[in-house]
């Protein structure tokens, strides 16, 4: 029997591949401004962050919406390019947010922007790079025995 936390229940199985991809993904408001900054608005970007989510078979392990950023733990199919799951992301919440709060993009944001253009990604695993490297180092040691 597995614990919860175990390794394993990271792993996901599809019809032909099996992976074990996780992201840390920070988006920051244009110019830093304050926008998340009642229960109300936060819980609005939360519904809709999970709405793109489904849409794009991406799961949120993790969310945190900030008063002027965005932090996800994010899990995805390895045939999607993670650059269009941000786009996905940030392109889609700016849309749907600022048909839903108009009186936002018109106090803050007179450009029309929601976003900053940049981003901050990085992958997650279960085993450090350094142990990766020691394997794969350790692989042709091992070839080379049998």
């Amino acid at each position: 029997m597995r614990k919860k936390n175990d390794r394993l229940d990271d792993i996901i199985h599809e019809r032909n591949y099996v992976y074990n991809f996780h992201f840390h993904l920070i988006w920051v408001t244009k110019y830093r401004n304050t926008v998340f900054s009642t229960p109300q608005l936060v819980n609005d970007m939360e519904i809709i962050l999970r709405r793109i989510a489904d849409l794009n078979e991406v799961t949120i392990e993790r969310m945190e919406v900030m008063p002027d950023h965005i932090h996800l733990l994010i899990s995805f199919k390895p045939k999607y390019a993670p650059t269009n799951v941000v786009k996905a992301f940030k392109g889609g919440s700016a849309r749907m947010f600022f048909e839903k709060h108009p009186e936002v993009k018109q106090q803050k944001f007179l450009g029309g922007h929601l976003w900053s253009h940049s981003y901050y990604m990085s992958t997650l695993g279960n085993m450090s790079k350094d142990i990766v490297e020691r394997y794969i180092e350790s692989q042709k040691k091992s070839d080379l025995r049998h």
